[in-house]
């Protein structure tokens, strides 16, 4: 008796996948105006009320970032009980009414009402992300996760590159302006997630995974009884997740360590800065597409071991470069600083397509959303960590009279454990 076809199956390649694009589009949109806004409010944070600004900084990052804690096990909960295009759609629309708010936030003048708005754009990221990952393995053949993993973690970084890069460009391009400036940046922030919330609507309708789903307490501040039971019975995914939460807590603590060592230990201003973050999210573009075409239809843990080792070295190197660097520091220098960051994204590429893939496969369909929504809680727990520890550590630096580069091999000494002894089996998928 024949065994019967995976509807999956009969779904159209990857390139001529209209939904996979439109998703495609939509994420990489909102990711764009993440990073804007976000590094618009952190270049703010450090230029608006002198060197003190440096403190607000971490506090930007952890209201970023708090939502996530908090509220990744309730928006895992929502991805698996209604909709995924649903919920995808519904943010795109709750984006434009962020972005708004972030217009009249500058407008009233002040530091906390941008960060406020910040605190808003993290909570609407928390609902998005769980229905975004979890909609790709329900909407999509097995076969081709790797590589939709890889380009939809491209275009996210494509979009941290351009997102990230404009504000500086663009802040100090409208400086003149002062918070009417502000304003109009904020403003193509909206017209840009009206265009991301269009494209929204021609992601594919799939299932509701379980909608007789019932909410439990859990839900809110932790992980529900089912997902903890798949993570006790799988102790590589287990690992997978803390390896993932060490990704995001790296990437935390390097933008906000590239900023003030670019404006303030090395004095190149907001625009060269935000080259040197950009030269990151390039690199890890080219790395994610690297990882797709490495993985061959398997999850190739040896990625995540070599990005590992790629990533420790460069970590290292930046600490030499601060170091050596004459004053004022020439543009070969630079130069310099920018090529290592950018190999520090391709390691960092690398390193996290096969965790994300194998995040999405490891559960059943009835779990995938809460999943999902337990990556983003642990992502995010690694984040709100990178500006508790980028905190301390800042504190830590002045009081020895050191330079803030000193975090470099700090970072370098926290991913090394990973390089040395993570080395699960490969999956076929």
């Amino acid at each position: 008796m024949s065994m019967p076809v995976d509807p999956a199956e009969n779904r159209p390649s990857l390139s001529r996948d209209r939904c996979f694009w439109g998703m495609t589009a939509t994420q990489l949109l909102g990711a764009f105006n993440d990073n804007l806004f976000k590094q618009l409010v952190l270049l703010y944070c450090l230029t608006a009320v002198g060197k003190q600004g440096g403190d607000y900084q971490p506090i930007a990052f952890f209201l970023f970032s708090i939502p996530f804690v908090f509220g990744s096990g309730f928006s895992g909960f929502l991805a698996d009980r209604y909709s995924k295009r649903s919920l995808i759609v519904g943010c795109k629309f709750a984006e434009i009414a962020v972005m708004l708010a972030g217009v009249f936030a500058f407008g009233v003048g002040g530091l906390w009402p941008p960060l406020l708005v910040l605190f808003l754009m993290g909570l609407q990221s928390t609902v998005f992300g769980p229905s975004k990952y979890g909609i790709l393995p329900e909407m999509l053949r097995a076969r081709d996760l790797p590589s939709a993993n890889g380009i939809i973690q491209m275009t996210t970084f494509v979009a941290v590159i351009f997102g990230g890069a404009l504000a500086g460009f663009l802040k100090e391009l409208t400086d003149e302006h002062k918070v009417a400036g502000l304003q109009w940046i904020c403003w193509g922030c909206v017209g840009l997630a009206v265009v991301g919330t269009l494209f929204s609507f021609l992601v594919r309708r799939t299932p509701v995974a379980v909608p007789d789903l019932k909410f439990t307490p859990s839900m809110i501040l932790g992980i529900d009884r089912p997902t903890r039971a798949l993570l006790r019975e799988d102790r590589i995914a287990v690992k997978v997740l803390l390896i993932s939460s060490l990704f995001w807590f790296v990437g935390g603590t390097c933008q906000q360590l590239v900023n003030e060592f670019g404006i303030y230990q090395w004095g190149i201003g907001e625009a060269k800065t935000s080259l040197l973050l950009a030269s990151i999210g390039v690199g890890i573009a080219f790395g994610c597409v690297s990882a797709s075409l490495l993985s061959k239809n398997r999850i190739n843990f040896g990625l995540v071991t070599g990005g590992a080792w790629g990533m420790v070295g460069c970590l290292g190197s930046l600490w030499l470069i601060a170091r050596e660097a004459p004053a004022p520091v020439p543009e070969a220098w630079i130069t310099a600083a920018a090529g290592v960051l950018l190999l520090l994204g391709f390691s960092a590429g690398i390193f996290v397509v096969p965790l994300q893939v194998f995040l999405q496969v490891c559960p059943t369909e009835d779990l995938k959303g809460r999943m999902m929504g337990t990556m983003n809680l642990i992502n995010f727990c690694g984040i709100v960590a990178s500006a508790l520890a980028f905190f301390a550590l800042r504190n830590l630096w002045a009081q020895l009279d050191l330079p803030i580069s000193w975090t470099f091999p700090v970072l370098a000494t926290v991913v090394l454990p990973v390089a040395l002894l993570f080395r699960p089996p490969e999956t076929k998928l």
